[in-house]
Protein backbone atom coordinates (compact mmCIF):
# COMPACT_ATOMS: atom_id res chain seq x y z
CA UNK A 1 0.00 0.00 0.00
CA UNK A 2 1.01 2.97 -0.97
CA UNK A 3 2.00 5.97 1.61
CA UNK A 4 0.81 9.51 1.28
CA UNK A 5 3.97 10.89 -0.33
CA UNK A 6 4.18 8.13 -3.19
CA UNK A 7 0.21 9.01 -3.75
CA UNK A 8 0.89 12.58 -3.57
CA UNK A 9 4.14 12.24 -6.18
CA UNK A 10 1.78 9.99 -8.36
CA UNK A 11 -1.33 12.90 -8.17
CA UNK A 12 1.66 15.48 -8.97
CA UNK A 13 2.17 13.69 -12.20
CA UNK A 14 -1.17 12.90 -13.30
CA UNK A 15 -2.13 16.53 -12.84
CA UNK A 16 0.62 17.02 -15.13
CA UNK A 17 2.29 19.76 -12.05
CA UNK A 18 5.80 17.25 -12.03
CA UNK A 19 6.97 16.51 -15.74
CA UNK A 20 10.38 15.03 -16.51
CA UNK A 21 12.40 16.40 -19.93
CA UNK A 22 14.49 19.39 -20.57
CA UNK A 23 13.90 22.58 -18.81
CA UNK A 24 15.54 25.62 -18.42
CA UNK A 25 14.67 27.06 -15.06
CA UNK A 26 14.02 30.65 -13.46
CA UNK A 27 17.67 30.49 -11.96
CA UNK A 28 19.09 29.96 -15.69
CA UNK A 29 19.81 26.18 -14.17
CA UNK A 30 18.97 23.43 -16.43
CA UNK A 31 16.87 20.93 -14.99
CA UNK A 32 15.14 17.46 -16.17
CA UNK A 33 12.39 18.27 -14.18
CA UNK A 34 9.63 21.03 -13.64
CA UNK A 35 7.11 21.64 -11.02
CA UNK A 36 4.18 23.38 -11.73
CA UNK A 37 1.64 24.19 -9.35
CA UNK A 38 -0.75 26.18 -11.58
CA UNK A 39 -1.76 23.27 -13.24
CA UNK A 40 -4.30 22.06 -9.85
CA UNK A 41 -7.44 23.58 -11.51
CA UNK A 42 -10.52 21.90 -10.65
CA UNK A 43 -12.26 21.45 -7.55
CA UNK A 44 -11.16 17.50 -7.55
CA UNK A 45 -7.35 18.28 -7.53
CA UNK A 46 -7.69 21.36 -4.95
CA UNK A 47 -10.10 18.84 -2.71
CA UNK A 48 -7.55 16.87 -2.96
CA UNK A 49 -4.13 18.69 -2.27
CA UNK A 50 -5.90 19.70 0.39
CA UNK A 51 -5.70 16.31 1.95
CA UNK A 52 -2.02 16.01 0.97
CA UNK A 53 -1.20 18.99 2.88
CA UNK A 54 -3.69 18.30 5.79
CA UNK A 55 -1.93 14.78 6.17
CA UNK A 56 1.88 16.20 5.77
CA UNK A 57 0.20 19.07 9.17
CA UNK A 58 -0.70 16.10 10.79
CA UNK A 59 2.09 13.66 10.28
CA UNK A 60 4.89 16.13 11.60
CA UNK A 61 2.53 16.88 14.69
CA UNK A 62 2.40 20.51 14.07
CA UNK A 63 -0.44 22.58 16.21
CA UNK A 64 -1.51 25.67 14.74
CA UNK A 65 -5.19 27.94 15.91
CA UNK A 66 -4.79 29.65 12.20
CA UNK A 67 -3.28 28.56 8.75
CA UNK A 68 -2.22 31.48 7.14
CA UNK A 69 -1.90 31.73 3.12
CA UNK A 70 0.00 34.20 1.46
CA UNK A 71 -1.87 36.05 -1.43
CA UNK A 72 -1.93 34.38 -4.03
CA UNK A 73 -1.27 30.61 -4.57
CA UNK A 74 -0.99 30.28 -0.98
CA UNK A 75 -5.04 31.07 -0.85
CA UNK A 76 -6.78 28.49 -1.79
CA UNK A 77 -3.97 26.03 -0.10
CA UNK A 78 -4.95 27.30 3.27
CA UNK A 79 -8.70 26.81 2.60
CA UNK A 80 -8.26 23.42 1.23
CA UNK A 81 -5.91 22.60 3.90
CA UNK A 82 -8.30 24.03 6.73
CA UNK A 83 -11.50 22.04 5.05
CA UNK A 84 -9.25 18.82 4.59
CA UNK A 85 -8.40 18.98 8.27
CA UNK A 86 -12.03 19.43 9.60
CA UNK A 87 -13.72 17.14 7.37
CA UNK A 88 -11.46 14.07 7.85
CA UNK A 89 -9.97 14.82 10.66
CA UNK A 90 -11.96 16.52 13.35
CA UNK A 91 -9.22 18.81 13.82
CA UNK A 92 -11.11 22.87 13.32
CA UNK A 93 -8.34 25.51 12.65
CA UNK A 94 -9.30 29.35 11.36
CA UNK A 95 -7.69 30.49 8.28
CA UNK A 96 -6.49 34.12 6.74
CA UNK A 97 -4.67 35.52 4.32
CA UNK A 98 -3.55 38.91 3.25
CA UNK A 99 -4.41 41.22 1.21
CA UNK A 100 -1.59 42.67 -1.21
CA UNK A 101 -3.14 46.29 -0.17
CA UNK A 102 -4.58 47.30 3.35
CA UNK A 103 -8.06 48.06 3.40
CA UNK A 104 -9.06 51.12 4.29
CA UNK A 105 -13.15 50.64 4.58
CA UNK A 106 -15.32 48.54 5.44
CA UNK A 107 -14.06 45.85 8.04
CA UNK A 108 -10.49 47.43 7.07
CA UNK A 109 -7.54 45.61 8.01
CA UNK A 110 -4.47 43.53 6.10
CA UNK A 111 -5.95 40.05 6.25
CA UNK A 112 -8.99 38.49 5.70
CA UNK A 113 -10.44 35.52 7.64
CA UNK A 114 -9.62 34.47 10.76
CA UNK A 115 -8.36 37.76 13.38
CA UNK A 116 -4.42 36.86 14.23
CA UNK A 117 -4.29 37.33 17.62
CA UNK A 118 -1.33 37.73 20.48
CA UNK A 119 -0.17 34.02 21.29
CA UNK A 120 -1.78 32.48 18.42
CA UNK A 121 -0.13 29.84 17.31
CA UNK A 122 0.28 29.95 13.20
CA UNK A 123 1.19 27.89 10.55
CA UNK A 124 1.98 28.75 6.95
CA UNK A 125 1.03 27.18 3.97
CA UNK A 126 2.67 27.67 0.58
CA UNK A 127 2.90 26.09 -2.79
CA UNK A 128 7.07 25.71 -3.28
CA UNK A 129 9.71 27.24 -2.02
CA UNK A 130 12.26 28.14 -4.54
CA UNK A 131 14.13 31.40 -2.70
CA UNK A 132 12.13 32.06 0.16
CA UNK A 133 10.60 35.06 -1.05
CA UNK A 134 7.26 34.60 0.11
CA UNK A 135 8.38 33.88 3.78
CA UNK A 136 10.38 36.91 3.59
CA UNK A 137 7.25 38.91 2.13
CA UNK A 138 4.98 37.55 4.80
CA UNK A 139 6.48 37.61 8.04
CA UNK A 140 6.44 41.41 8.34
CA UNK A 141 2.56 41.55 7.98
CA UNK A 142 2.08 39.18 10.18
CA UNK A 143 4.07 40.65 12.96
CA UNK A 144 2.43 43.65 12.18
CA UNK A 145 -0.79 42.22 12.99
CA UNK A 146 -0.05 40.64 15.93
CA UNK A 147 2.42 38.72 18.45
CA UNK A 148 2.27 35.29 17.18
CA UNK A 149 4.10 32.28 16.89
CA UNK A 150 5.28 30.76 13.51
CA UNK A 151 4.88 27.26 14.26
CA UNK A 152 5.79 25.91 10.91
CA UNK A 153 5.65 26.03 7.12
CA UNK A 154 4.04 23.56 4.82
CA UNK A 155 4.95 23.45 1.16
CA UNK A 156 4.39 20.67 -1.35
CA UNK A 157 7.93 19.96 -2.95
CA UNK A 158 11.28 20.28 -1.33
CA UNK A 159 13.85 21.07 -4.25
CA UNK A 160 16.62 20.25 -2.05
CA UNK A 161 18.63 22.88 -3.87
CA UNK A 162 21.34 25.36 -2.89
CA UNK A 163 20.03 29.12 -3.05
CA UNK A 164 22.67 31.61 -3.40
CA UNK A 165 24.63 30.08 -1.23
CA UNK A 166 25.89 26.22 -0.38
CA UNK A 167 22.39 26.08 2.22
CA UNK A 168 18.57 25.30 0.49
CA UNK A 169 15.99 27.80 0.91
CA UNK A 170 14.27 25.24 3.66
CA UNK A 171 17.39 25.63 5.53
CA UNK A 172 18.19 29.15 5.20
CA UNK A 173 13.97 29.21 6.59
CA UNK A 174 15.12 27.70 9.67
CA UNK A 175 18.43 29.68 10.47
CA UNK A 176 17.48 33.11 9.33
CA UNK A 177 13.55 33.25 10.65
CA UNK A 178 13.49 29.87 12.89
CA UNK A 179 11.14 28.61 10.90
CA UNK A 180 10.59 25.17 10.67
CA UNK A 181 9.84 24.08 6.84
CA UNK A 182 8.15 20.61 6.01
CA UNK A 183 7.25 19.82 2.42
CA UNK A 184 5.16 16.58 1.36
CA UNK A 185 7.75 15.25 -0.31
CA UNK A 186 11.08 15.98 -1.13
CA UNK A 187 13.13 15.59 -4.79
CA UNK A 188 15.11 12.47 -2.62
CA UNK A 189 11.35 11.22 -2.46
CA UNK A 190 10.65 11.68 -6.46
CA UNK A 191 14.24 10.26 -7.19
CA UNK A 192 13.07 7.33 -5.25
CA UNK A 193 9.37 6.83 -6.05
CA UNK A 194 10.83 6.30 -10.01
CA UNK A 195 13.44 3.73 -8.77
CA UNK A 196 10.55 1.60 -6.71
CA UNK A 197 8.40 1.82 -10.25
CA UNK A 198 5.94 4.28 -8.22
CA UNK A 199 5.79 6.14 -11.19
CA UNK A 200 7.41 6.11 -15.34
CA UNK A 201 10.37 8.26 -15.58
CA UNK A 202 13.09 6.07 -15.21
CA UNK A 203 15.06 7.20 -18.24
CA UNK A 204 15.83 10.53 -16.99
CA UNK A 205 17.25 8.98 -13.57
CA UNK A 206 20.74 9.50 -14.57
CA UNK A 207 19.96 13.45 -15.28
CA UNK A 208 18.03 13.96 -11.47
CA UNK A 209 21.13 12.25 -9.62
CA UNK A 210 23.90 14.16 -11.87
CA UNK A 211 21.37 17.28 -11.43
CA UNK A 212 21.12 17.13 -7.35
CA UNK A 213 24.51 16.35 -7.35
CA UNK A 214 25.63 19.03 -8.58
CA UNK A 215 22.94 21.67 -6.98
CA UNK A 216 21.79 19.67 -4.41
CA UNK A 217 22.05 21.15 -0.92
Amino acid sequence: MLNYKQRFIQFMVESEALLFGDFTLKSGRKAPYFINSGKYRTGAQIAQLGEYYAECYLAHGVEADTLVGPAYKGIPLAVSTAIALAKNHGVDVGFCFDRKEVKDHGEGGLFVGQPLNAGDKVCLIEDVMTSGKALREILPKIEQEANVSVEAMIISVDRQEKGTGDKSAVQEALDTFGVKVYSIVTMEDIIQAIEEGVIGGREYLDAMKAYRAQYGA
